[in-house]
């Protein structure tokens, strides 16, 4: 049988040639995985001085003590050199990474895309911003209203054709009488019904109506309603608070203009239009340079406006002989549409934010 002395070298002159190889294999190494290797070949359990340490147990006693010195200053020598590679190699590698890894903050970048206020939301916030500023205040009310406040509190008769299903959207049972409502004016008629006289309010909202998908009609919908109740109101004040908006909204220079019209809840009502912001009013019988905008006719319908009805003062308690007031509502799509030249109202509903930001700050 072969023993461990016939195994190992133990003479000094192999041992110091295993340190020499050792010590050059770790500066060879120049990765921390081909220092792993290194590791493994010369200071592992199966390297030549593991062997050689194992073999200890064969010699004669007196041998012993002298080999085992001489193996133990190679191991600490080896290991050692060892610590000390890694070290180099570990600094040369993270100096490496970070050359690696550097960021050139003066670099352009490309930001994550991020979102923006939806434009309807953004100008609602605008136009309630103009009226604040003259000391009104922001109501509001629920989408789903009492039939009663819808309509009957408003001057429209049970026989007014906008009651009926094809117009409006009811809330089953019906025989709860509950609306998804057609327009903001019941938040005129709560306030009216619990505030104390007068009465400066901007009612902005989100309002339903039975009406078809497409390109200038959506089923849902907002508006913005202003209401004024006080002593000595008149259809003078309405002109020049819509003056304000008008051109709070679409810049100095633009024009108004008010149409005898008919609501129940006004009277005398009227209709507000704007001049046509692209043609100014060019293509009035000027068949050579029609205007698609307002179909050449000069002007833009943008809502409704009038006196408050004494009607609807005395159903929600007010004294008509002392006081009155005047109303008035714009659908927000379409003031979005004249002041960003939205041409589908389907965008402001399809949650696509690209078009969202798009407007970003447009709509201020």
């Amino acid at each position: 049988m072969t023993g461990p002395t016939d195994q190992a070298d133990l003479s000094q002159q192999t041992i110091d040639a295993h340190v020499a190889a050792a010590t050059a294999a770790f500066a060879a190494a120049q990765t921390t995985a081909e220092l792993k290797q290194a590791r493994l070949a010369h200071a592992g359990d199966r390297s030549a001085l593991a062997l050689a340490y194992r073999a200890i147990g064969g010699l004669a006693p007196e041998a012993r003590k002298e080999v085992g010195q001489l193996l133990g200053k190679a191991r600490a020598a080896v290991a050692d050199a060892l610590a000390a590679r890694e070290a180099e190699v570990g600094e040369a590698e993270l100096a490496a990474r970070l050359v690696a890894e550097r960021i050139d903050v003066t670099l352009p970048v490309e930001l994550a895309p991020v979102g923006a206020a939806h434009p309807i939301t953004a100008l609602i916030e605008l136009m309630s911003d103009v009226f604040t500023s003259m000391g009104w205040e922001v109501a509001e009310g629920p989408e789903a209203e009492g039939e009663w406040l819808n309509f009957d509190a408003l001057n429209i008769g049970p026989d007014h054709p906008a009651r009926g299903t094809s117009d409006t959207l009811f809330v089953e049972p019906i025989a709860d009488h509950i609306v998804l409502r057609t327009h903001t004016s019941p938040v005129q008629a709560r306030t009216m019904l619990d505030r104390e006289l007068p009465i400066y309010i901007v009612c902005p909202g989100k309002v339903y109506r039975a009406d078809e998908f497409d390109a200038t009609h959506v089923p849902v919908f907002h508006q913005i309603e202003g209401l004024c109740i006080d002593k000595g109101i008149s259809l003078a004040n309405l002109k020049g608070t819509l003056d304000h908006l008008a051109t709070s909204m679409f810049g100095e220079g633009v024009e108004t203009r008010m149409r005898p019209h008919y609501f129940p809840f006004t009277e005398p009502s009227a209709e507000v239009d704007l001049k046509c912001f692209v043609c100014h009013g060019a293509s009035v019988g000027n068949p050579d340079a029609p205007c698609r905008t307002c179909k050449s006719q000069g002007w833009i319908e943008w809502g409704g406006c009038g006196v408050v009805n004494p009607r609807v003062l005395i159903a929600c308690g007010i004294d008509a002989d002392v006081y009155s007031g005047f109303a008035f509502g714009m659908g927000i799509e379409r003031t979005l549409m004249f002041r960003n030249n939205a041409a589908d109202m389907r965008d402001m509903v399809e949650g696509d934010v690209r078009f969202s930001r798009s407007l970003k700050g447009m709509a201020r």
